[in-house]
């Protein structure tokens, strides 16, 4: 197989898979976990980012890229998921959930590197990086991750696309940079398949305190993406984590909020349709998006 087929053939089967065992799946059951694990490790795209050819890009599309305001956070938010994750994953005994933990911590720590490499690239000065603390309870870490990159994934769906639709995003960055936004889309899957079963493995008197739990992670976030717009963090700096909502502003992509949300509903989709349809798909961001699409015009 030539390496142009060895690639695609990996990118298909990174956004097409179907699980083998046959008949309906019982969410919660050891089967509903066999068929999300195995998705995320059989899906695994093996690209190295040390080798990625980045294209030489013009010098409007040059300032396009080195000027948008993300990359400090980006490189940052990888990071903090990357540990997040390892330490959950050191709290998780069950052998194949810690396979597909550590896949899905080992894609964090990937995109990582793949954001360092295109910022060496392409000439773009970073701030230090702070050091990441160690979460001092691993599956609030976790949560926070999974429905934080619930969050960003949708709208990031939406606004690649648009970057893409009016060349914003030169057509050789897209198509490299394409698998990351194919591999949050897994993770996504995956988290929400888990946050299902393990609700259901939980003593019925634990589930209220788990429900609170996510009640709480969700006013951290929603708090969080607030404290950001009005530009602070805990250091008191800017740190736009809400450019996966707000970015088609900031690049001066000429779309209505009403057309964003749909570009994004239809790129949720399209990601997710490759996948076995017995997996369930992340509801809550694309529920509250139609819910406020129907008050858009």
């Amino acid at each position: 197989m030539s390496n142009d087929a060895a690639i695609a053939a990996a990118d298909y089967a990174m956004r097409n898979w179907l699980g083998a065992e046959p008949g309906k799946i019982k969410i919660g059951s050891d089967a509903h976990k066999r068929l999300f694990c195995r998705m995320l490790l059989d899906t695994h795209n093996p690209y190295k980012p040390a080798v990625i050819v980045w294209p030489t890009l013009g010098a409007d599309a040059l300032h396009r890229i080195t000027s948008l305001p993300i990359w400090d956070i980006a490189v940052q938010t990888e990071g903090r998921a990357t540990l997040r994750v390892e330490t959950f994953t050191k709290t998780v005994k069950d052998p194949l959930l810690v396979d597909a933990l550590t896949m899905d911590g080992g894609e964090e720590a990937r995109h990582k590197v793949v954001l360092s490499k295109l910022v060496e690239a392409y000439g773009i000065a970073l701030a230090p990086e702070p050091e990441y603390e160690v979460p001092k309870d691993p599956e609030w870490g976790w949560l926070v991750t999974g429905y934080s990159e619930c969050i960003d994934s949708f709208f990031a769906f939406g606004l690649f696309e648009s970057a893409k639709r009016t060349g914003y995003f030169p057509a050789e960055l897209v198509e490299t940079f394409e698998p990351v936004i194919q591999e949050e889309a897994r993770h996504i899957l995956f988290f929400a398949n888990w946050a299902a079963w393990y609700r259901r493995q939980l003593p019925w008197w634990r589930r209220p305190l788990f429900a609170l739990k996510v009640l709480r992670v969700w006013t951290f976030l929603i708090w969080e993406r607030i404290g950001i717009a009005k530009g602070l963090d805990t250091n008191g700096e800017m740190q736009d984590a809400n450019f996966a909502m707000t970015g088609h502003e900031q690049m001066g992509i000429d779309l209505k909020v009403g057309e964003l949300i749909d570009i994004c509903l239809a790129e949720d989709k399209r990601r997710m349709d490759g996948y076995d349809s017995r997996l369930l798909r992340p509801t809550f961001v694309p529920r509250l998006a139609r819910i406020a699409r129907f008050f858009i015009r």
